[in-house]
């Protein structure tokens, strides 16, 4: 990652404990983010505890920004975001982690600074660090139970970030050297079988014939066969014909 990679910067406002923060760094490492602020640390910095647990995710702490409060943490952002379970009687948009994300990539796409708040591990944001926040993000986690760990906010926010950033695809198929079978191949195979069906008397009555060998397409047609698999059924229907002739 480079200092122009385009990415929010993520704020841990007053954290508590070194761990923590660690924790919070090795999780935005996992997904590419690199711009971490810390506002006000409780036991200083920088800090070994979080060194420690930051695991491979050192030099993000090394480069991160250390400011007084929320307000100089923010103040380059031309949008922010904060998290908290709880939004305290604010008037203000509340999204999901995955809308504010979304939200933030189409902002950064269009030249915007913009960074994500985290409050202290004990009890939050305060007010006055909401008070500063463009918009809400409200994770909907089980309300007897509310509370998230901050590397566990991080690492959610982390991994919304980065499939909102497209670097994330939904869904693929690992074809582990495979190729996909052709138009032709699948046809050349679909003529072997009905050949081999209608000597075998499959399709009967006669009258349903036409539909029967139409369905038996269809199904080809449907099955998202690589050409391994073509010459595998092809060589499926040939043995089952050598084991009918021998017997």
């Amino acid at each position: 990652m480079t200092e122009h990679t385009p990415q929010p910067a993520f704020v841990l406002i007053r954290p508590q404990m070194g761990e923590n923060i660690g924790a919070a760094a090795r999780a935005m490492w996992n997904f590419g983010l690199d711009r971490m602020r810390v506002v006000a640390p409780r036991d200083g910095w920088p800090q070994e505890r979080a060194v420690a647990l930051a695991s491979g995710a050192g030099r993000l702490l090394d480069e991160a920004v250390l400011a007084g409060d929320t307000a100089e943490a923010v103040s380059d952002c031309t949008f922010v975001y904060a998290t908290t379970a709880r939004p305290r009687g604010l008037t203000k948009e509340v999204m999901t982690p995955e809308a504010a994300m979304r939200d933030a990539a189409e902002r950064i796409s269009q030249g915007q600074k913009v960074a994500v708040m985290f409050g202290p591990e004990r009890a939050g944001m305060e007010n006055d660090d909401i008070a500063r926040a463009n918009a809400i993000v409200s994770v909907p986690v089980n309300p007897d139970f509310a509370s998230l760990n901050l590397g566990q906010c991080v690492l959610l926010m982390a991994y919304e970030w980065r499939r909102a950033s497209g670097a994330v695809e939904d869904r693929r198929i690992e074809m582990a050297g495979a190729e996909w079978a052709q138009a032709h191949e699948v046809e050349k195979l679909a003529e072997h079988y009905e050949e081999r069906l209608d000597e075998a008397g499959f399709y009967f009555p006669e009258h349903k014939a036409a539909h029967m060998k139409q369905t038996m397409r269809n199904l080809w047609s449907r099955m998202p066969l690589t050409r391994s698999d073509v010459q595998t059924l092809h060589g499926v229907m040939r043995q089952m014909v050598r084991w009918k002739e021998r017997g």
